[in-house]
This record gives structure tokens, sequence and C-alpha cells, in this order.
């Protein structure tokens, strides 16, 4: 017989979260994990009978190891928000804990890379002029235009299958990823390179599962795929040729969002409803994990500006 998984006073609230949780379709394995952990400190930690303290056994079990970095408790804090955000469904006026009890970081905090349509095609033509088999540097160029137009995690890109890019449809099969699988569909422009370069990518290497694949017909692993796309930052002069300033290859994905929103935004669309399509098409959960990619660029600050400006002298006509 398999042992509870839950043993505090909270076990039949956990398991019913982790049920909504996998009834979704996300793993959760490693949420699971932090959710064990918490449920231990509790059974060890909270009074038999009366209240449960949640505020006190939660901040004490975010601090039971000290010297950790901020972004693990970040991390945690991030899971038990949204069980307590899930418990209060059925607790009206639940404790729910704020964003604002992570420990804030020591350093100063990190500006993505927003790339422009320039600094695109300069990287892609440094892909173009990558040494060795032809078919290198057109995976290179397929990988960096999947990137920039669908805003896929580079490790999501280099795991698609032949299977999973149906060009019938436009749509990436992007399967379990943080815990889920989705479909992302595409335009007819990137259709078109993709059928351009899976005939490429037969003539140029064995018939393996792989979509974005090595001459030898193996997957670039995703750490060796982003070494890559670095050395080509460098090469065109958006990173130094030493230390880790500069763009990253994830860069891409918040360049996607920046650049979908300043799109919505100068066709006037409301970005209320369009923010969770971009939320889902990005794979996140929720609106919360899309916030992160929301960098103001000049060029969306001079938009929004210009926007207010019109607003305000139209009130004051009126």
């Amino acid at each position: 017989m398999l042992s509870p998984r839950f043993r505090s006073r909270l076990a039949s609230d956990l398991e019913h979260f982790l049920a909504f949780k996998r009834a979704l379709g996300f793993k959760y394995d490693r949420s699971e994990f932090i959710l064990r952990s918490f449920d231990r400190y509790v059974a060890e930690h909270a009074p038999r009978r009366g209240r449960l303290p949640l505020e006190r056994l939660l901040r004490d079990w975010l601090a039971r190891i000290e010297g950790r970095k901020p972004v693990t408790v970040t991390n945690e804090l991030a899971a038990m928000r949204q069980f307590f955000r899930f418990r209060r469904r059925s607790a009206v006026g639940g404790f729910v804990p704020g964003r604002d009890w992570a420990p804030q970081s020591t350093t100063s905090g990190f500006l993505p890379h927003i790339f422009t349509l320039d600094e695109v095609r300069t990287v892609l033509v440094a892909a173009d002029e990558l040494p060795g088999p032809p078919l290198r540097a057109q995976t290179f160029r397929m990988l960096i235009v999947i990137l920039y137009c669908t805003g896929l995690r580079p490790g999501e890109a280099v795991r698609l299958t032949l299977d999973d890019v149906d060009l019938r449809r436009r749509t990436f099969v992007v399967r379990e990823s943080k815990g889920k699988t989705r479909l992302v569909p595409f335009r007819a422009d990137l259709a078109r390179w993709l059928e351009r370069y899976r005939r490429a990518r037969l003539q140029g290497a064995p018939r393996t599962p792989g979509f974005l694949v090595q001459p030898n017909g193996k997957p670039y692993p995703s750490g060796s795929a982003s070494r890559v796309l670095r050395l080509l930052f460098r090469r065109v002069g958006l990173k130094p040729a030493r230390g880790r300033v500069g763009p990253r290859p994830f860069d891409f994905r918040h360049t996607f969002a920046v650049h979908r929103l300043t799109k919505w935004y100068r066709s006037k669309i409301d970005l209320q409803t369009r923010l969770p399509w971009l939320s889902a098409y990005m794979g996140h959960e929720n609106l919360l994990g899309t916030e992160a990619y929301l960098t103001a660029t000049p060029e969306l600050l001079a938009t929004a500006s210009r926007r207010f400006a019109a607003h305000a002298y139209v009130q004051a006509l009126g």
C-alpha cells in the first residue's frame, strides 16, 4: 500500500491542488517536491489543534536554510502562492502571501536585450557564414528565425521533431515543456522557410526524428546551440568578446513578446484582452509569467506617449 503523499493538516488541500494542476496537463514534479517540503515543515512545527499560523509557518519555512540564493526562495514562493490562491477558493478570505515575500537580490536587476530588426538581420547573415557543412549554417539560420517569429524557448526549438512541425496546419507541437504540451501556430511566411529548411535537412543529414539537427542527424543539445548563438552575437559586435554581459539566446523570446505588444499597441488593440492570448501562446500558466517579458522599449514608450497626447488633445477639445 502506498504511503500518503502529504501528512500535515494541509494534506487534503495539497492533494486537491496537485490533482487540479495535473488535470490541467502539468507534470508538476518539481513543484510537488516543494509542496512536500512545506508539508513536512507544517507537520513538524504546526500546532495539532486550533488555528494554523500559516503566515508564520510559511515565513519560517522560506528562511529555514541560511545563505540560499534569492532565485531559489523566489521559486519556492511562486509554488506556494499558487497553492494558497487555490486554497482561497474554498476558504474565503484565506491567507495568500505577496510576491514581495521573496528576498531581493543584492545585484542590479537584469535587463533583457530587445533585438531590433536590423540586429536580427545581422545575426542571420553571421549564421549564413558559419563554417562547416552547409546544413550547419542553414540550421542556425532556421533556429534564429523560429525563435524570433514564435518566441519559443531555445530548448523547445531544438527539441522539435519532424513530426512536431505540421506545415499543413502551420503549427508546432511543443511537447512536455514546463510540464505541459501546447500547440504553437505560425504564419504562412514562416511555413515557407520551414519547408525550405526541411528539404535541405532531409538531403543533408540522415533520416532521424529531430528537426533542427547536426549534419550527423543528431539534434543539437540546448547548451551547444546556445553557445553557437552567443558566438554569433560576439561576431557581430552585440556581445563583448568575453564576459556574460550582452544579449542571450533567451532574449529572442523577450523580443518576440515586446514586438508583438508594440504591434498591437500601434493598431490600437485593447491590450488587456490580448495579453491572455500572448500568455497562452508563450506557454505561461497565467499573466504573471508573461509580465517578465514585457520590457518597455523606447519605441514602445514613444508610441504610448503619442497615443496619450492624442487622447489628451481630444479630451481638451471636448
